[in-house]
């Protein structure tokens, strides 16, 4: 889909590292910073899909990941060896 407004947005994170997009020049809404300079939308969503390339938010990657040093433990299958 190709913007044709010629409107501007900028990209936004949160401290989740979660992206969007927002329209350039409007209030940013709470817990949002902006990232780079304003360009398309269309520039906009592909920036994200570059660098965003794990959805999930912040929380989620770091509870998943085991500590360093450490080894996670065996997955029971349910069944007798």
């Amino acid at each position: 889909m190709t913007d044709t407004t010629g409107s501007t947005h900028i990209v936004v994170v949160n401290d989740q590292e979660q992206h969007s997009i927002w329209p350039a020049g409007r209030e940013l809404p709470d817990g949002w910073r902006a990232v780079g300079e304003p360009r398309t939308r269309e520039a906009c969503l592909d920036h994200i899909e570059q660098i965003w390339t794990d959805i999930r938010p912040r929380h989620a990657r770091t509870a998943s990941t085991p500590p360093t040093g450490s080894t996670s433990p065996a997955v029971s299958t349910g069944t007798s060896p």
